[in-house]
């Protein structure tokens, strides 16, 4: 039952970018944490007399040794920042879950949109088995497209360009906002994401978009979709609103 309490334990956790933790957790009880791919969970934190409850998108591609994995985005001064980068291998963690309909559904063939900024990349990070299944069938194709500040803070980016490598209906983007230099590498694109976009001609006939991450982003990307012929049918949209 989603809204079952339990506890996390705290395998283990490093940062993959300057900014973020991935921190890999396992049931307590030893049973096994079922999710669909774009679902999230809420983590329940003490601090002071109060609860915080914060949500984070599950990043695990299903059979990796964690139950779940998830990306946290340091926040200067964040109450919820300082407990979970201070955790320590087997610290216990409250928490309910999955949650969500973010998720991958059957569609009939068509071209997935993919579009993300910063954590919101998770989601499609735990799609990718469940993507490489319809990219074999012949009938779908996808492409990624990540809005980050620069190359180093490229979230997963290692993941996808390996994916692309194996799979030729595939298509990885980075956008990359701060970036001062011309881009080096064949994935990468100077500017935002909700920009480069467009360069993938989106059809309302033939795309299914989803969009995950910063609301303005969203926002933008929905508006400029929708003057294409776009609607509620084809766009799916999962906000990630910042909190401390």
């Amino acid at each position: 039952m989603s809204h079952e309490r339990f506890n996390f334990v705290l395998q283990g956790s490093r940062m993959i970018t300057p900014r973020v933790m991935q921190l890999d957790f396992r049931r307590e009880d030893g049973r096994p944490f079922d999710y669909v791919p774009g679902q999230f969970i809420t983590l329940h934190l003490p601090w002071q007399d109060m609860e915080l409850r914060r949500s984070y998108s599950v990043a695990t591609i299903p059979g990796e040794s964690a139950d779940v994995q998830i990306a946290a985005t340091h926040v200067e001064g964040g109450r919820a920042t300082g407990i979970l980068f201070d955790l320590k291998p087997g610290a216990k963690v409250a928490a309910t879950g999955p949650f969500g309909r973010f998720v991958l559904r059957e569609d009939p063939p068509c071209r997935y949109l993919l579009i993300a900024t910063g954590t919101g990349v998770s989601p499609y990070r735990a799609m990718l088995p469940q993507l490489k299944r319809l990219l074999d069938s012949k009938n779908y194709t996808a492409a990624l497209m990540l809005g980050v500040r620069g190359p180093d803070e490229l979230l997963f980016g290692p993941d996808f360009i390996q994916f692309v490598a194996g799979n030729p209906g595939f298509q990885f983007v980075g956008s990359m906002s701060r970036r001062l230099s011309e881009p080096a590498l064949p994935h990468e694109r100077k500017g935002y994401v909700q920009d480069h976009l467009m360069e993938l001609n989106p059809d309302p006939k033939k795309d299914i978009v989803y969009l995950c991450g910063n609301p303005d982003m969203i926002d933008t990307a929905v508006e400029r979709l929708k003057a294409l012929g776009f609607d509620n049918t084809n766009l799916r949209r999962e906000k990630y609103v910042s909190s401390n």
